[in-house]
């Protein structure tokens, strides 16, 4: 199993971040390569990402579940890429922090089969770097969410957002896929 956890400074307080965190939808519109959203019920979805290595790409679906929303300080969530032997999961904690509220995202990521090990130790290094982009995302929602109706952002703030990169995960696993020649569920040779 590989974790971490990412901690960022919201400048909103904790009601206005969990009116936002508590969409389970806007999490997935942040994640790299989305591509859609289906809430299944209260507690769980499907999102669906392309993902992708140099001229590999693929499009993966992933089964969310929402195990508590303790909001507005907790939300905890597991995950099954479905297809894949990855599964995994975390939480979202929120405490005030004056007028800012603080959140940490703690993200795990299980592999499974004989070559977890391997890619365990290779997504070692990655995730972190995944997951502190994906809350400066959610970071950036929030505050902008929190932005008073008519108020005008400052010019950089209001361009449209580059697309985000494809997840550092996914990019390791289309590797591991393309070195061991193995080929996505249902694609024939």
């Amino acid at each position: 199993m590989i974790e971490t956890t990412q901690t960022v400074l919201v400048d909103a307080g904790i009601d206005t971040a969990w009116v936002y965190a508590r969409d389970i939808e806007r999490w997935a519109e942040i994640m790299p390569g989305f591509q859609s959203f289906t809430l299944e019920s209260e507690d769980d979805s499907r999102w669906v990402l392309k993902v992708g290595v140099g001229g590999l790409v693929r499009t993966v679906k992933v089964k969310v579940h929402v195990d508590r929303w303790a909001g507005p300080e907790r939300v905890d969530f597991t995950y099954d890429v479905e297809g894949d032997p990855v599964q995994g999961g975390g939480s979202y904690l929120a405490s005030p922090k004056g007028a800012q509220t603080e959140i940490a995202l703690n993200v795990q990521v299980r592999g499974s089969g004989p070559m977890a090990p391997m890619w365990e130790a290779m997504g070692g290094p990655l995730l972190p770097k995944f997951a502190r982009s994906f809350a400066e995302q959610l970071k950036a929602g929030i505050e902008a969410s929190a932005q008073p109706s008519g108020t005008l952002l400052p010019a950089a703030a209001s361009a449209a957002p580059s697309p985000p990169p494809p997840s550092a995960i996914a990019r390791l696993a289309a590797w591991l896929r393309a070195l061991l020649g193995s080929k996505p569920k249902g694609e024939i040779s």
